[in-house]
């Protein structure tokens, strides 16, 4: 759930709050939601072409728009047999492993604390015209409370820029910084704690995945080829390819932190059933957990959408997107963004 997944939820790209960010990620919702009047001769930011297509799974402005509207139509079902071997090998030992994790419990007056923290790409134009982009991170907790048709707490923090950026894209930075926590009257601000009843932020409440909320999750099928035929036909005309479009829906799923352990079970299960998805990295890092990546190369091959699992618990300890080919300034094997996902059980919130 990062600023998004949460929205992303974010769905993280989602969210993370999926959806199709869900639909395009919370990198094109948050553009337009940073995009304030300015000067003619002052910086406006732009988007950095390179992007993790991670969706709004909480609080987007744009799901509304993808929660309705859902066509029940022929389902486009893999043409291939699936997962390689490997990755369907991790992946069922996840859901094996989900099944044995209990899931928090969380008690009365307590909460869900679902921590996030997210690498992102950034950009902006100098004055001279030129473009600067950089990497900065950025940092949420949502509460989530026992009763979840309580109130919900998202704390959101201010973005960071890297350390390693340039002097200008730091000073470019903090004007955008600046804009983000003073919002125009009448504009959702971007930092800062927001309350929602039942998690529904900006008046959408949170999703498991598109066309089912949260509070519905046990209408899913725990059958994974049912659930990933429900997938494909929900996701049906969305992106480049059914197979990716599916991975990403299941990892916006996996990662809101929220579904119950026999769901998530199904979910790992049903990505083993999709064709093209690998093992990518038996020791894939993020922020300072390692754990197997399993992902799915996009349509054009220039990027791969990874999820990390905690071989051991079956959690999903984040997910990246990794460039597969060279981009102008970044070789192939460039990790071009991040989320990291931690629970814990609280007693109190913000």
């Amino acid at each position: 759930m990062d600023d998004l997944k949460l929205l992303r939820e974010m769905r993280s790209d989602v969210g993370s709050a999926p959806p199709a960010t869900l639909a395009r990620g919370r990198e094109k919702v948050m553009a337009k939601v940073q995009a304030s009047p300015k000067p003619a001769t002052q910086p406006k930011p732009t988007v950095t072409p390179i992007r993790f297509r991670r969706r709004v799974l909480f609080a987007s402005a744009a799901a509304a728009l993808l929660v309705g509207g859902i066509v029940v139509a022929d389902v486009v079902r893999p043409g291939g047999p699936g997962a390689t071997a490997e990755a369907a090998e991790v992946l069922n030992n996840a859901a094996a492993a989900t099944i044995r994790t209990s899931d928090p419990v969380v008690g009365p007056g307590q909460y869900l604390k679902i921590d996030m923290k997210s690498l992102v790409g950034s950009g902006g134009q100098a004055s001279d015209g030129s473009e600067v982009n950089w990497q900065e991170t950025t940092n949420s907790q949502m509460y989530v409370p026992a009763d979840r048709a309580g109130e919900w707490v998202w704390n959101r923090l201010p973005r960071m820029i890297l350390d390693s950026a340039s002097e200008e894209a730091k000073a470019l930075a903090a004007e955008l910084r600046k804009a983000q926590e003073t919002r125009p009257e009448g504009q959702p601000a971007l930092v800062g704690i927001l309350r929602a009843p039942g998690g529904a932020f900006y008046g959408n409440e949170p999703t498991v995945i598109i066309g089912t909320p949260l509070k519905e999750a046990a209408s899913l099928p725990r059958d994974p080829r049912a659930l990933l035929d429900l997938i494909y036909e929900r996701t049906k005309g969305a992106g480049k390819s059914a197979d990716s479009e599916a991975f990403v829906t299941i990892a916006d799923g996996l990662r809101t932190g929220v579904v119950p352990a026999d769901l998530r079970a199904a979910l790992y299960q049903a990505a083993a059933l999709i064709p093209g998805v690998t093992v990518t990295d038996r020791h894939a890092m993020i922020d300072g957990r390692t754990g197997i990546a399993i992902g799915i190369a996009s349509s054009d091959g220039v990027t791969g959408s990874n999820i990390v699992i905690d071989p051991a618990s079956g959690v999903v300890i984040g997910e990246q997107s990794v460039l597969l080919k060279d981009y102008p300034g970044y070789p192939a094997g460039t990790v071009t963004t991040w989320t990291s996902l931690r629970t814990s059980v609280v007693d109190s919130a913000p």
